[in-house]
């Protein structure tokens, strides 16, 4: 299914539950405007397809302890496929590096990470770099999540 196929149904369906995923079906139906049977066949097939990737639920870094939040910036020289694969393996290996993206411009990849404090980070970043050649590192401590794990807009 792809997002053309998709029609303000599935659409409210998608953005409730983002919003909420723990809603019954009942209640989404109520929703959306649809019986349960209804809306139970458009959620099997919305799963089906791709669309929907599962289902988690978002926890309060700070309360459980993670409170400090960087951006890990880095920079390499090496785009084999052979470091490529070594550098995923690496970073994903690290439990605190919770997004980990390749990008464009002046960096090649950037990190989320998430650590209980700084020294804590360190050991992080320490790991990091022993492990995997790298040629710049760059970290940006943020101060405050102003907004933090949006819904797509669908």
């Amino acid at each position: 299914m792809d997002t053309a196929k998709l029609d303000q149904i599935d659409r409210a369906l998608l953005r409730a539950l983002q919003r909420d995923a723990t809603q019954s079906q009942r209640e989404l139906a109520e929703a959306v405007g649809l019986s349960q049977n209804a809306c139970w066949r458009r959620l099997k097939a919305l799963h089906e397809s791709g669309l929907i990737l599962g289902q988690t639920l978002r926890l309060d870094a700070q309360r459980v302890g993670l409170g400090l939040t960087v951006f890990v910036m880095v920079r390499t020289r090496h785009h084999s496929g052979d470091w490529l694969a070594i550098f995923r393996r690496e970073v994903l290996n690290i439990p605190h590096v919770i997004d980990f993206y390749r990008i464009a411009g002046d960096y090649d990849y950037m990190l989320k990470v998430v650590a209980e404090d700084m020294n804590a980070f360190d050991q992080i970043y320490q790991r990091l770099t022993a492990r995997v050649e790298l040629e710049t590192v760059t970290s940006y401590i943020t101060m405050e999540a102003i907004a933090d794990a949006r819904d797509l807009p669908v």
